[in-house]
């Protein structure tokens, strides 16, 4: 085992846990060599990522018991992408406004755009973000951008208050961190140790909790600003790479679980992707009298995605459709509809 990832996770969640994660979870063949006590931007991707899922697994009861499935089974997680939602704002406090306040950690850690997917029917933009020196196998990032231009003024107003108060967990040692990260490709253990439970804090909903009636108006509007609202920057979802997405499906359809009906299958036919519809979370907001009420919403889910290879010449090797669909997606991001 890579030494200096276990000793990240460890760090974080306890040598029980970490060595339970990485149980559980496909991992490269290229992290079977390392330089003891440097960490690889690779390395600290892998971590991040990592404990990115291990969040998603507490939130999600219908992931976790998916994941305890596929271990009982002698199985591993393949994790294809997490994906988290922004908002390109300009008054989001303290933080960057839309995918800025993650890409300017994402590139650093040796991330690099890899295709821009119009959602135009959510108002959004979703792109995604694959690893330069594993992109196969290192977890890649789907990032959306809502806008809010698109929506009524009382809508943008709306957003304004909410997010106004968000504050910017990077600090000034942590952007020193990644802006030598960046430079180098790697940091010292001692540094990516200070480094990671800053990028894990920037996951997660940065702003204050938002009052109910601001709550209404984003959700009359746009299901997925509301549920930005409650969950801010927190993976939406995490996604298992799957050989046969249909033949999980129809398994998970057996067991009774709340998965999608449909199988979404992108234009290529090369991607199909599936997913379980969001656990239900309660969330607090604050009332007109300064009080605050309790409201079950939709939480993050599970999904499950089959990559089919690209069409290579003969003789050449092909590589696999890491590509979305602008399709697909907007029919997953129902999952976090409101029932």
């Amino acid at each position: 085992m890579n030494t200096n990832l276990l000793t990240l996770l460890s760090k974080q969640l306890g040598r029980t846990a970490a060595s339970e994660l990485v149980s559980l979870m496909h991992m490269s063949s290229k992290f079977r060599i390392w330089e003891e006590g440097r960490v690889a931007r690779a390395e600290l991707a892998q971590a991040l990522n990592m404990l990115l899922f291990a969040g998603v697994l507490q939130r999600v009861p219908s992931g976790k018991a998916y994941t305890e499935d596929v271990v009982a089974a002698g199985g591993k997680v393949m994790l294809d992408h997490g994906a988290l939602r922004t908002v390109r704002w300009f008054g989001s406090g303290d933080l960057p406004p839309g995918e800025a306040a993650v890409t300017r950690i994402l590139k650093p850690l040796g991330y690099q755009l890899n295709g821009v997917y119009p959602l135009d029917r959510l108002n959004m933009t979703g792109r995604s973000y694959a690893h330069l020196d594993d992109a196969e196998n290192i977890s890649q990032f789907f990032v959306s951008e809502l806008h809010p231009e698109r929506f009524s003024p009382a809508f943008q107003q709306a957003v304004a208050r909410v997010l106004g108060s968000s504050s910017d967990p990077l600090s000034p040692a942590a952007f020193s961190l990644l802006n030598e990260l960046e430079r180098d490709g790697s940091l010292s253990l001692e540094q990516a140790h200070q480094l990671l439970p800053v990028l894990v804090a920037c996951f997660a909903r940065q702003h204050q909790i938002p009052a109910l009636a601001d709550y209404e108006i984003l959700l009359a509007e746009s299901a997925e600003m509301a549920w930005i609202a409650t969950e801010g920057n927190v993976f939406n979802h995490a996604t298992d790479r799957v050989p046969d997405v249909v033949a999980t499906a129809a398994r998970q359809q057996q067991l009774g679980r709340a998965i999608k009906e449909k199988v979404e299958i992108s234009g290529s036919g090369r991607v199909r992707q599936t997913a379980f519809r969001a656990d239900r979370v309660q969330r607090e907001l604050r009332a007109a009298d300064g009080s605050l009420v309790v409201r079950t919403v939709p939480g993050s889910f599970y999904e499950f995605i089959s990559r089919d290879r690209l069409p290579q010449p003969a003789g050449a090797e092909a590589g696999l459709d890491l590509g979305f669909d602008a399709g697909n997606a907007q029919g997953i991001f129902k999952m976090t509809a409101h029932a």
